[in-house]
């Protein structure tokens, strides 16, 4: 604690972390029901914190959320954080905002990358941090051999002799059950509660320090307009109080509150005043920033601001220039998906907005493909219409030598398929580095790869472990380039004319390679119908009907019946396309296409390519 300290006994706030699936939502639902934040017989949705339409299809989390409970007198801030690396500036920010953090792991697979990459950061932050071994009713489930491999990752991770000597506890989260030793007969979540409020440490300030708040998350609100989220580290404030922001450079904006609010349950509700260490959402300031510090004008004083890691991926943006532009979206003009991204950067510090020299384009960066294929889904649903380019990542260069992002990966799958993962991460520039077999069947796998290499690696990965595969990775650092690697040994079914595909074309073309469209689809040129069985690229007539002659014979007009696609969802159309296309996306289709749709254009362009290769 420091110097001239004080703490705010009444207050917790307590942050979760927990690798995707290992049941962190369900364990914050069992909170709110035994501490009585629902009336008896109130009806109430699972995964409650799973707020987004996205987070509820998928079973992640995607963005950091508060919420509350009390219990025994004590107001118990929850802050859920994703369990993703790619949404770890997420992370990050709902870091700033705790004092303690609970690790939640499975009691059969363990602590995975994930748990890992955010560990990392709670150590760095120096939160204590309690440990719940959860699942333990699963058939395969090894509670003690996870907690020694837990005591390993505390260890590797360079924690202090305090964080080593932490409590844990055993779970059944889908049960709201938590007790302290296997064999203990419990049906509630008491001692949860009870080592929370006695043993996790209450927010602590300097009662001698002005008003001060580490903005850590944006909203907005129709009637109150940009909402400022973060936890009051010194001070109090009240309505209508006139205070100051200060943003990265120290210059200061004046803005009087409008109104406070705090968070009872996943609900805000309306208070006079901002109590130290509390988590508060406060209105009556339109231009702020994640990181700012609101403070008082007499004493302003900026807190450090929220560092987060850098953006290694980047997608090239673009309106969508196709000849069924606008026929589906709203907002297809430039104008609007600049102002719909630069709205993005504002409530995702880990997304970054570039414009390109060309005026309709965008480079966007963040932290991987699957956090840019989120926020063109959201885009999607919100009646905009893009076209997006291939993830690549970024690159850097130091002392002439260029460097590229390399990634520390993680494989469990079944010891038959063990020859095709390392064959394919071999060819991928993938070096294996450690490897367990348990002799239960299954083997783990450790790679150091290239980001790069894992960008559309992993729909591949499912496919040769039949569905039963886990694929995990973050990252470790930067190294020096390792070289080009073929990407697709496929090419494309290019059409070559508008119209509306034909049962009768699409028949004669199966042979040619896998088709992506179904008869009646509407085509145009350069639109890309499929994948070549060969590696170059092919242009088709998917709209030629059968020639008709008044001329039959039996058994040569039977019905013509093309086979049963599956459609493309859109990170498997982002990961199929190569450098020359683009993906498509509006709110009723996802199309893949050339980026010059013109067929002459194209052979022109590829062949000045092909005689600046020969002449280098």
């Amino acid at each position: 604690m420091k110097k001239n300290s004080a703490v705010n006994d009444k207050l917790r706030n307590v942050a979760i972390i927990a690798h995707v699936d290992h049941g962190k939502t369900t364990l914050v639902d069992a909170m709110f029901k035994q501490s009585g934040m629902f009336r008896e017989g109130q009806e109430v949705d699972d995964r409650l914190m799973d707020s987004m339409d996205l987070e509820r299809e998928r079973g992640i989390t995607i963005a950091a959320k508060n919420c509350s409970v009390t219990c025994n007198g004590i107001k118990i801030n929850i802050i859920d954080t994703p369990g993703h690396a790619d949404f770890g500036g997420e992370v990050e920010r709902a870091l700033s905002m705790a004092d303690s953090a609970i690790l939640l792991v499975d009691a059969s697979e363990g602590p995975l990358p994930q748990t890992r990459f955010v560990l990392k950061k709670t150590f760095e932050a120096g939160l204590p941090v309690l440990v719940i071994i959860n699942k333990i009713d699963r058939k395969d489930a090894r509670p003690d051999e996870v907690l020694d491999m837990v005591y390993d990752l505390f260890i590797d991770l360079g924690a202090t002799d305090e964080q080593l000597e932490f409590t844990y506890l055993y779970a059944i989260g889908r049960d709201g059950i938590v007790k302290r030793g296997l064999e203990e007969e419990v049906d509630n979540l008491k001692v949860l509660f009870d080592i929370i409020i006695n043993e996790m440490p209450a927010p602590s300030y300097d009662p001698d320090a002005p008003f001060q708040m580490l903005v850590s998350d944006l909203g907005y609100s129709d009637y109150l307009g940009r909402l400022a989220i973060g936890k009051v580290f010194n001070g109090s404030a009240a309505s209508n109080a006139s205070l100051v922001c200060m943003d990265e450079n120290g210059g200061q904006k004046q803005l009087k509150v409008s109104k406070l609010q705090s968070y009872e349950g996943i609900t805000l509700v309306p208070v006079d005043q901002a109590d130290t260490g509390d988590i508060i959402v406060l209105a009556g300031i339109e231009d702020v920033k994640i990181g700012d510090t609101i403070c008082t004008r007499e004493n302003p004083l900026a807190l450090p601001r929220i560092t987060v890691d850098e953006p290694t991926v980047f997608m090239r943006f673009t309106i969508n220039t196709s000849p069924f532009a606008g026929k589906d979206g709203k907002n297809v003009q430039s104008r609007k998906i600049r102002e719909r991204l630069l709205k993005e950067t504002l409530l995702n510090v880990a997304i970054e907005v570039e414009e390109s020299s060309d005026d309709d384009s965008f480079i966007v960066k963040g932290r991987g493909e699957l956090q840019l294929a989120i926020l063109i889904e959201t885009m999607r649903r919100e009646n905009f219409e893009v076209c997006v380019g291939r993830p690549k990542v970024i690159y850097r260069e130091e002392n002439g030598k260029l460097l590229e992002p390399i990634e520390h990966l993680f494989v469990d799958c079944d010891e038959n398929f063990m020859g095709v993962v390392t064959e394919k991460l071999s060819v991928r520039k993938g070096k294996m580095t450690n490897l367990v077999n348990n002799g239960k069947g299954r083997v783990r796998l450790e790679f150091s790869i290239p980001s790069r290499s894992l960008i559309g690696y992993r729909d591949e990965f499912m496919t040769d472990t039949r569905g039963t595969g886990i694929l995990n990775s973050y990252l470790s650092g930067y190294e020096a380039h390792r070289g080009d690697f073929p990407v697709r040994y496929t090419g494309s079914l290019v059409c070559d004319r508008q119209g509306k595909a034909v049962p009768y074309a699409l028949f004669n073309l199966e042979p040619r390679g896998r088709l992506f469209i179904t008869p009646g689809t509407p085509v145009y040129e350069g639109m890309v119908i499929g994948e070549h069985n060969r590696h170059s690229d092919i242009d088709v007539n998917a709209c030629k009907e059968k020639k008709l002659t008044n001329m039959r014979a039996s058994g040569k007009d039977e019905a013509t019946i093309c086979s049963p696609i599956k459609p493309m969802t859109l990170e498997q159309a982002i990961h199929f396309i190569r450098d020359d296309e683009m993906v498509e996306v509006t709110p009723l289709s996802i199309r893949i296409r050339k980026v010059e749709l013109n067929a002459a254009k194209r052979h022109i362009l590829a062949g000045k390519l092909k005689k600046k290769n020969t002449e280098s």
